[in-house]
């Protein structure tokens, strides 16, 4: 089963935690971003294997809702 981990809101990405192939559990903390001076933290909602990394770290204008990583 593939898993999407999407933006909470739109915003800056402060960092990236993970990369392509790092295995990851359940609540890991996989990216933060920031919005308005506030970090907004984004776990791992399951259990995998990361298969894909969509957003860079300092990334500007990202928007709510958009896939940003991808867990299989």
């Amino acid at each position: 089963m593939t898993e999407e981990v999407r933006t909470q809101t739109a915003g800056t990405m402060w960092r990236v935690l993970v990369k392509p192939g790092d295995l990851v559990e359940t609540g890991d903390l996989l990216f933060v971003m920031e919005v308005m001076k506030m970090e907004v933290p984004h776990e791992a909602l399951c259990d995998g294997k990361v298969k894909a990394v969509n957003v860079e770290e300092g990334q500007q204008g990202l928007e709510a809702d958009m896939v940003a990583v991808v867990i299989e």
